[in-house]
């Protein structure tokens, strides 16, 4: 092993990449404090956060896979020469944290009147609406929770086969790896390309059917827009790549060019109609004495057997559950014409 660990001093690569750790870091901070301080994760597609955790992965795991001879060769270095020959590796390791990062972020601040289907309940008497939450999941919410155990399998089951060909070959280096390191390594860079390709495309799709910011930071595509370049030729400049290694990220940059164009239209059309990035009023709307405002006593009889039969009859609509009509004294139990759908009902609710 000692003599083929050669330590390869490039001082250009070396401060292109301490300049692109640094970069990076500073351009997905950002995006995570605009999630914070927002408290909200609304205008994010789930799928694009899946694409984009999984090709990070592919390429993180794919540059190991590379390199792999420089990192067994870190028992043998100092400490600074080992950091210095997979600088690289440690670059795509931290770009995977810091989105992952995201869609953490993601799923803690998703917003919870998006998580599970709400209804409002009409009352006799004029009295006011009955808001109710429901404990059925929202499509929207189910798809995030599912993306993302799909997002911890996929990086769990290649990292298992990664590691298990690498424990299984003989050790590579620079310029000879078995053929199975090869395809695998091939695989995982194709692989990241064509995700990375994939990833903006929902993303867009999502922000051109709100026509919203929403929760994505415009100063953080300002900034990694122009930064793929760097990212680019960082990898590239490094021992042991090719274009395997760095193809997804020059497909990420032009994509992200793109969705930072839209995002820039859409919250100058935002400003236009006095809205914020979520969609609602800067101009908050007038208030009311609370006086004016019926307030229902939350024990009536007329609240509890509209309430109760809301739930009852649990009815869905495309969002989850319909809206209930008005319930009155003089309602009859049984609608003329119903009896199909009332028994169909019934058979639902035993069947829960």
């Amino acid at each position: 092993m000692s003599g083929t660990c050669e330590i390869h001093h490039d001082a250009t690569a070396n401060a292109l990449t301490v300049f692109m750790c640094i970069g990076i870091t500073i351009s997905y901070l950002p995006q995570h404090w605009r999630i914070i301080s927002a408290k909200s994760s609304e205008g994010f597609s789930p799928w694009f956060l899946l694409l984009g955790s999984t090709s990070s992965a592919s390429a993180m795991l794919n540059i190991f896979v590379m390199q792999w001879g420089l990192v067994r060769c870190c028992r043998e270095l100092p400490f600074g020469s080992c950091i210095e020959s997979i600088a690289g590796a440690l670059q795509l390791v931290l770009v995977w944290i810091l989105f992952v990062l995201i869609l953490v972020l993601y799923m803690i601040y998703y917003p919870p009147h998006l998580k599970y289907v709400e209804l409002d309940v009409d009352l006799p008497n004029d009295l006011p609406p009955q808001h109710m939450k429901t404990p059925v999941k929202r499509e929207g919410w189910k798809l995030s929770i599912t993306l993302t155990w799909a997002v911890c399998i996929h990086i769990a089951l290649i990292t298992f086969v990664t590691f298990l060909l690498l424990s299984t070959n003989p050790t590579p280096d620079e310029t000879h790896r078995s053929r199975q390191l090869e395809l695998w390594a091939t695989f995982l860079g194709v692989s990241s390309a064509l995700l990375a390709a994939l990833q903006y495309a929902p993303q867009i799709a999502h922000t051109w059917s709100l026509k919203l910011v929403g929760a994505l930071s415009i100063p953080m595509m300002f900034i990694q827009t122009p930064g793929a370049i760097l990212m680019v030729l960082s990898i590239a400049l490094r021992p042991g790549t090719n274009w395997t290694t760095w193809i997804s990220y020059a497909v990420a940059g032009v994509m992200q060019g793109i969705l930072l164009v839209m995002c820039i239209i859409f919250r100058a059309r935002q400003h236009t109609l006095g809205i914020d990035d979520f969609g609602r009023p800067l101009t908050p709307p007038p208030s009311y004495p609370a006086s004016q405002e019926a307030e229902a006593p939350a024990g009536t009889p007329a609240v509890e057997a509209a309430v109760g039969d809301a739930v009852h009859a649990d009815v869905r609509s495309t969002h989850g559950v319909d809206l209930v009509g008005e319930v009155g004294e003089e309602t009859p139990l049984l609608r003329e014409g119903a009896s199909g759908k009332r028994r169909m009902g019934w058979w639902a609710w035993l069947g829960r």
